[in-house]
């Protein structure tokens, strides 16, 4: 453990005084963490399958998407959904439910095994879209600025969108039965996502009116202020789940709620970001060293052919019926379909299925998101540059 963490540590650093160099060579963050979790992971592979699989890494990787999902909720620039807020409506309650039961349905054609609960699950960790593996799309004037908007309010959105199905499946395929049916599921998902919209609402707006009036009467400092945005989602995340409420739901819904009654400026919500980014970037470096302990499972063809299935055709057909009749020209359209790369949601969720899960179910959980995050690393990390290049010599052309 201890030299896991000292590789992980070194490259943070050293990223850290390369940054701008790499960037320049179409090398991401992530992708230099992956790398040097690869690198550890064949050094300790049989430690890190235990270490996964305990209460601290579960909890860790907890709250490290309760934060991520309150970033990414008052990250949104715009109104709740920016400004373009029908279209945003089709990606999040259209293209992506869609893709869940396209993922979910070749699932049950190519893991046997597995109940639908299971690939419920395994489809919920990686249909979220995510960003931080090629950041470089959401900054470059080659793609339309609507478009690369919208990319960047569905990928804040989706997971939160995604938490409550994610809980709904984990409470029937779990190790710790907390159901037996969909309805007894049911019956436990919709109390605890009302107590966690409740929970998120009350402390966001409470949060929010306290920090106006003390900041008004020069209580707080920006200093305070910075340092109450990363403790509100922590709190948030644990109040909820003291009172029986999901906390991720609970924590996307504190974001809007702060953001909404506090409208704090990007140099308030900098640390929250800047914590997030780095919890983000020690996620990624888990993943590669979990990468290795999946080679050592064995990879069947099913789990490929989902992967591939997520990154493609399930994500890239469900885009293109919910723009149909809207104003984005087809190559914008694919653009957004094809351009969906996955991350930190994938790799939290995927961490928490293999500690809830048992047996064959929870080594084909942490093997299709290894596979969908890796390819998806190499894909649009290396590949969104080239695919945009092609694009635009198409354009001028």
């Amino acid at each position: 453990m201890i030299q896991s963490v000292l590789v992980g540590a070194v490259v943070v650093l050293a990223w850290t005084m390369t940054a701008a160099r790499l960037e320049r060579w179409q090398i991401t963050a992530p992708m230099a963490m992956v790398a040097a979790g690869l690198a550890i992971g064949f050094t300790t592979r049989n430690d890190l399958g235990n270490g996964l699989n305990t209460e601290i890494a579960l909890n860790a990787a907890e709250l490290i998407l309760a934060l991520l999902l309150f970033v990414d909720a008052t990250a949104v620039k715009g109104g709740y959904l920016g400004h373009d807020a029908k279209t945003a409506v089709r990606l999040l309650l259209i293209a992506l439910p869609l893709t869940i039961l396209i993922v979910m349905g070749v699932g049950l054609l190519t893991l046997p095994g597995l109940g639908w609960a299971a690939v419920l699950l395994i489809a919920c960790i990686i249909a979220p879209t995510d960003f931080a593996p090629a950041t470089s799309v959401v900054h470059d004037v080659r793609v339309p600025e609507r478009v690369r908007h919208l990319l960047n309010v569905e990928s804040g959105y989706n997971d939160g969108v995604v938490a409550p199905v994610f809980i709904f499946a984990l409470t029937l395929a779990g190790s710790h039965h907390q159901a037996n049916t969909p309805g007894e599921a049911l019956q436990a998902a919709i109390p605890a996502a009302l107590l966690a919209v409740l929970a998120g609402s009350v402390i966001g707006a409470v949060a929010a009116v306290a920090m106006n009036v003390t900041a008004k009467h020069g209580w707080s400092t920006r200093h305070s202020a910075r340092v109450a945005a990363v403790a509100l989602p922590l709190l948030t995340y644990t109040a909820a789940v003291a009172i029986g409420g999901n906390g991720f739901v609970a924590a996307f819904i504190c974001g809007i709620a702060y953001k909404t009654a506090r409208h704090p400026g990007e140099d308030e919500l900098g640390l929250a970001e800047d914590v997030s980014s780095l919890c983000g970037l020690l996620m990624w470096f888990v993943f590669g060293s979990t990468a290795v302990l999946v080679l050592s499972f064995g990879l069947t063809w099913g789990i490929v052919l989902v992967s591939v299935v997520a990154l493609t055709v399930a994500r890239l057909i469900p885009v293109l019926l919910a723009l149909l009749r809207t104003d984005f020209r087809w190559k914008d359209r694919m653009t957004i379909g094809l351009l969906a790369p996955r991350g930190a949601a994938s790799i939290v969720f995927g961490l928490l299925a293999f500690n809830s899960l048992e047996g064959e179910a929870a080594d084909v959980a942490l093997s299709v998101m290894s596979v969908t995050v890796l390819a998806s690393v190499a894909a649009h990390g290396v590949g969104a540059s080239a695919f945009l290049n092609r694009k635009s010599k198409r354009t001028v052309g």
